[in-house]
């Protein structure tokens, strides 16, 4: 049987109740399950159709912070998408105004953001150019910066925001 699509993420954290706040405050989502004691918080992304798309588990504050990708193997990021260029051009100011906001890049295929949790755990959140404007990015591994504002003029003239 064939895999359809990521279902959700499961992510350890310090606290899952700061990273909860984090998530509905700055990225819109809502809270699905959350343990009274603040063990774990199940979440769903804004215009999302699944049960929970992400969970977040607390380990603590005692705990120190992530080396993956530095000195250990593990996950680099979660990528959001958002529908639109209008849409990741209003959450580049939601992102700044936390101070979360770290970069953002121009993929080809695709225009991104990233930032970082309370944890310093990095999330992207993108918008996915549709398919017919890909042209040779579809096999291209770009890394540009991105600038968001030419990006909006260039695609409107085409019918897309």
């Amino acid at each position: 049987m064939p895999i359809t699509r990521m279902n959700h993420a499961v992510l350890y954290v310090r606290s899952a109740a700061r990273t909860q706040r984090f998530y509905t405050d700055v990225l819109g989502f809502t809270t699905v399950i959350e343990h009274p004691e603040g063990a774990f918080v199940f979440m769903r992304a804004p215009a999302s159709d699944n049960h929970h798309d992400i969970a977040f588990f607390t380990v603590g504050d005692g705990v120190g912070p992530s080396e993956a990708g530095a000195r250990t193997v593990g996950m680099y990021h979660l990528a959001w998408e958002v529908p639109t260029l209008e849409e990741l051009a209003a959450m580049r100011d939601r992102l700044a105004a936390a101070g979360a906001l770290v970069g953002a890049s121009d993929h080809g295929a695709n225009k991104s953001l990233y930032a970082r949790d309370p944890d310093g755990l990095e999330f992207e959140v993108m918008w996915l150019v549709p398919a017919e404007h890909w042209g040779a990015a579809e096999h291209l591994a770009i890394v540009d910066p991105l600038d968001l504002d030419a990006e909006r003029a260039h695609f409107a003239t085409v019918g897309l925001r």
